[in-house]
């Protein structure tokens, strides 16, 4: 149902695994734009990975300084990569999409920094494995209507996701639910009225207290005291992770 509202999605590969790593390593605690800036001048400035590699911690952090948190992110990433050519001897990852999905996501968090989202990210979005990858929009929508559980932690709802989620819909999931998130299932002013879900929707009515609605032009009161989706779909889908074209 969120598919259809938000969607389509297209998949496909975008970035090979190690520069898909790296654009996550920037992503982390900042915004879709901002990452993908500092992704863009991090390539720009250094024109491969491998120099990357052997570049210093300070000419990194000035590159990706638009980024935010660029004194932690350099040194995460020379130390990521390093470690990637200590193991691989390269930094083509291609043969993880060769491994069973376990051991893949094994594979990727033996490297410093790299938890379970992280992994989930490469191997979703860049090698299109069906790996889950749980932010913090995916993990709020799916404790409100019960996928899991409230005290399951974010680590554990990965597994948890992953089993109940058939493999070809990883994908599609992981981006609806993240449109849903962002635009409606908010954190701190959720919108239910204009949740296309909300009559299935467990946490509903505990939602709609805790929240004052304001009447808008936008939406047309139902009378199941539901609203008419009708602002969520015009901006368009948001697809996370994007670096820059």
């Amino acid at each position: 149902m969120m598919t259809k509202q938000y969607g389509p999605f297209k998949e496909e590969p975008r970035l090979d695994p190690a520069h898909e790593l790296v654009f996550t390593i920037l992503s982390q605690h900042t915004s879709d734009i901002n990452s993908a800036r500092a992704f863009g001048y991090l390539m720009d400035q250094f024109g491969s990975l491998e120099a990357v590699a052997q570049g210093g911690v300070a000419e990194i952090e000035a590159a990706i300084s638009p980024g935010g948190l660029a004194k932690v992110k350099a040194p995460r990433i020379k130390l990521v990569l390093s470690r990637i050519l200590e193991l691989n001897g390269s930094l083509n990852l291609s043969f993880l999409q060769e491994m069973p999905l376990k051991e893949a996501k094994a594979w990727l968090r033996q490297l410093p920094g790299i938890g379970p989202k992280s992994a989930g990210i490469i191997l979703n979005f860049s090698l299109g494995m069906p790996a889950m990858a749980i932010d913090t929009h995916i993990f709020r929508v799916c404790q409100r209507l019960r996928f899991i559980g409230p005290k399951v932690s974010l680590n554990k709802a990965h597994e948890i996701m992953e089993a109940k989620v058939p493999p070809e819909d990883v994908f599609q999931f992981h981006v609806a639910i993240i449109n849903h998130g962002r635009k409606v299932c908010k954190a701190q002013r959720p919108l239910c009225g204009e949740c296309i879900v909300a009559e299935e929707c467990p946490s509903r009515t505990k939602m709609m207290k805790a929240t004052e609605f304001k009447k808008s032009g936008k939406t047309a009161r139902l009378k199941n005291g539901v609203n008419k989706p009708l602002t969520t779909k015009d901006s368009g889908p948001i697809m996370p992770h994007v670096p820059a074209e």
